[in-house]
């Protein structure tokens, strides 16, 4: 992949999040205005002192002006992207883009949804067929498809693999107990989970993500002004997006046991971070958990588990919270639901806590204090076979 990056040329020194929640008291500019002005606060700026603005939303609005109009911003330019859910994590990367490029000295990314008002029911994106074919299952039912596969393919009897896939729900779930700004704050056993009423295959309603309105924010500038802001920024490391071409629904080979999209981008945002060993390298890994089949392949896909050994690590407590990386310690996608235009940078709102040491000790991971320095991100959009697929890597310290 033919990728150069932009290793240590830009910082994050600015995060803001809402708690992700059924915001039926709140607007869709209530929301981005939140979530902005706890951005700026950290960063030390107002709004006149940003020289471009990103917003990323899949369907809460149209064009820049929706973000213009909200903060009032005169004279700005500002752009909205879409991405389905990987939406937040490109609206970062494009602001990133920007200030590497020297375009801008200081820029904002902000990721924002809201849905609930609507009835939405979220994790179905509307087909948009270009060879006469219509997309006939839901989200749920294609990553189900992705337990019976991996049984097969890796010799795990298939209940056993149905309470590895729970436990990984009841592990965000625990995460999320202990995170203010998560949606669901109840912890949730593995026999529970099991015993759920059936949604697809052998998922339950407990292995899939919620849907919540909310919106997450980051202030990036060049990494050399960086001190300019806080005293303790986050340098981008590593960013990282694949489009799948699609071929996977139409090629008899592919066995839904693996995510080339992921795979792709990992090992490009690894090359760009010099990262060679992500399980022993990373200190945190926020992972894009939207069923729990997914969060099982994708230990695998970004190389923290050997193929075909993630459902023994995930049930030995590697990715726990005080495991060997923990994997989504704010509760991901599963406790903090889904408003996908904010879900990417909410994710980096985690790495942004953690690395800094802000993160309530309930839930801070060990291996920051340990000396790890390095968090990743990731957000997929899309189904098994056709998906969009972001990494990204920030750290602590500079390049020596």
């Amino acid at each position: 992949m033919g990728s150069h990056g932009i290793r240590d040329r830009v910082a994050i020194v600015g995060m803001g999040c809402t708690p992700f929640a059924e915001h039926f008291d709140r607007g869709l500019d209530d929301l981005m205005v939140d979530a902005t002005t706890e951005a700026l606060a950290s960063a030390g700026i107002e709004r006149a002192d940003a020289d471009a603005w990103w917003v990323g939303t899949a369907q809460s609005g149209m064009s820049g002006i929706m973000l213009a109009k909200a903060l009032q911003l005169e004279g700005k330019p500002v752009t909205r992207v879409e991405n389905m859910c990987a939406t937040g994590s490109e609206a970062l990367r494009a602001a990133s883009y920007a200030v590497a490029s020297g375009a801008y000295d200081l820029a904002v990314a902000v990721g924002v949804e809201k849905v609930k008002d609507s009835g939405y029911q979220g994790l179905n994106a509307f087909p948009i067929p270009t060879d006469g074919t219509n997309r006939t299952l839901t989200a749920a039912a294609m990553f189900s498809m992705v337990l019976p596969a991996y049984a097969e393919r890796y010799g795990v009897e298939p209940d056993q693999l149905r309470r590895v896939v729970a436990r990984i729900a009841s592990k965000n779930h625990s995460n999320g107990a202990k995170n203010p700004k998560a949606q669901f704050r109840k912890e949730m056993s593995v026999d529970a989970i099991c015993a759920m009423p059936a949604v697809a295959g052998q998922l339950g309603v407990f292995d899939c993500a919620g849907v919540a309105d909310g919106a997450a924010v980051a202030v990036v500038c060049r990494a050399e002004d960086a001190h300019r802001y806080t005293d303790t920024p986050l340098y981008v490391k590593a960013l990282s997006l694949v489009a799948g071409n699609g071929s996977g629904l139409i090629d008899p080979e592919y066995d839904y046991t693996t995510f080339p999209e992921i795979a792709a981008a990992g090992a490009d945002a690894y090359a760009q971070a010099g990262i060679t060993d992500p399980r022993s390298e990373l200190a945190l890994a926020e992972v894009h958990d939207c069923f729990t089949p997914t969060e099982l392949v994708l230990m695998e896909d970004l190389g923290f588990s050997a193929r075909g050994q993630a459902w023994e690590d995930c049930e030995s407590g590697v990715y726990d919270l005080d495991g060997e990386l923990p994997v989504n310690p704010d509760g991901g996608l599963k406790s903090f639901g889904h408003p996908v235009g904010a879900s990417g940078l909410r994710m980096m709102y985690e790495a942004w806590l953690q690395l800094r040491s802000e993160a309530p000790v309930e839930r801070q991971v060990a291996t920051v204090a340990q000396g790890r320095s390095l968090a990743l991100t990731h957000n997929l959009g899309g189904y098994p076979g056709e998906m969009v697929s972001f990494v990204g890597i920030v750290g602590t310290e500079p390049s020596a």
